[in-house]
């Protein structure tokens, strides 16, 4: 079974156009290039893929409340929604 931080990378990596092995739990949405752009086209990937809610405003980013600070964070965030669902 893959996990969901696996997923996240897989998500990023095809967003980002790059190589999933190259891409660490600890990465930084800064740090793999993603522009406003891609990130609003990776949050809309991971709400198909997991069939959930991201709570993300696109132009105010720090208020929605979904933790965008890292691979690890993103993944931590979209278990948590994944639970809430799942209740």
């Amino acid at each position: 079974m893959t996990s969901v931080t696996d997923r996240i990378i897989a998500i990023i990596a095809e967003q980002a156009l790059l190589d999933p092995a190259k891409i660490s739990p600890d990465a930084t949405i800064e740090s793999l290039g993603l522009d406003s752009l891609a990130l609003v086209e990776t949050i809309f990937c991971i709400e198909e893929a997991f069939d959930i809610q991201v709570p993300f405003d696109a132009n105010n980013p720090e208020a929605s409340g979904f933790d965008l600070r890292s691979v690890a964070s993103i993944a931590r965030a979209v278990e948590g929604l994944v639970a809430q669902k799942a209740a």
